[in-house]
Order: C-alpha cells, then sequence, then structure tokens
C-alpha cells in the first residue's frame, strides 16, 4: 500500500509541477532539458520505490500509473472543466494582426519569440496573423489573411 500511496503523490506532484512550469517550456525541450528530465525520472523512481527493487513493487508502481493515467484521461473526456485543469485552453497570443502582451506575458514568451515561430512557420509579418494560437501542445499555430 505504501508503493500505491507513494505513486499516487509523486503522480500528483509531477502533474502539478508540468502545469506549473508551463506549456510552452515543455512544448521545446532543449538537450539540457532533456538531459535533466532523464535525471527527475531517476529521482522520480528512488522517491516511489526507495529500496524496493522487487518485480512486484515495479508491478504495483506501473500498474498504479496506469490506472492514474487512464483515470485521468476518462475524468477529462468526460468533464469539460477537469479537461481544462488537466490539459489546459488555447491561449490567444495574436488577434487581428494585435499581439496580445498581457497573454505573452502570462506564458513568460517575447515578442522575439513570437516573431521567431511566426517565421518558423512561413509568416513574415505579424501584422498579417488573424490569429496566432498556444495550442495545449506547447506549440504555436498560426491563421493568416
Amino acid at each position: 500500500m505504501d508503493l500505491v500511496l507513494r505513486t499516487v503523490f509523486v503522480f500528483l506532484l509531477v502533474m502539478l509541477i508540468t502545469r506549473a512550469i508551463g506549456r510552452r517550456e515543455l512544448g521545446s525541450l532543449a538537450p539540457f532539458d532533456l538531459i535533466l528530465l532523464v535525471v527527475v525520472g531517476d529521482l522520480v523512481q528512488q522517491g516511489v520505490t526507495q529500496n524496493d527493487f522487487s518485480m512486484t513493487g515495479t508491478l504495483i508502481v506501473l500498474s498504479t500509473l496506469a490506472v492514474l493515467i487512464v483515470a485521468t484521461s476518462y475524468a477529462s473526456f468526460r468533464n469539460p472543466r477537469l479537461h481544462r485543469v488537466f490539459e489546459g485552453e488555447p491561449i490567444v497570443l495574436i488577434e487581428h494582426g494585435e499581439v496580445i502582451e498581457a497573454n505573452l506575458r502570462r506564458q513568460r514568451l517575447t515578442a522575439d519569440e513570437l516573431a521567431a515561430e511566426a517565421r518558423i512557420n512561413g509568416v513574415a509579418k505579424l501584422s498579417k496573423v488573424r490569429f496566432a494560437v498556444l495550442e495545449t501542445s506547447g506549440e504555436i499555430s498560426f491563421v493568416t489573411e
């Protein structure tokens, strides 16, 4: 039972941390971020299993994680409020050629980063963008005139 409780706690903690970090940071992992992710995974494993290296412990932890993932996915599917909590909502960054500065600040994005994303997506001028939306995946989608 101790492993189940530890797994539930760590699952909720990881969910909270990923929501706090922000979708933009998670949408583009630099090499350092990838290495950090592996290190965090090892630290989480140590916190969950402690000194239990048995196959039974592994089975309990993986089963608990699988149940939690399926349960949150199902709850998110059935309840729109929970979907917003678990997945977030798309955020409009540009509307009719006008950059929404408040939304950029809230997502810790600069106008230069937004312009770079626009160029990567083949958009030369932000003034020609009808809508730019930061999707829940961390990607920015652009709709031009």
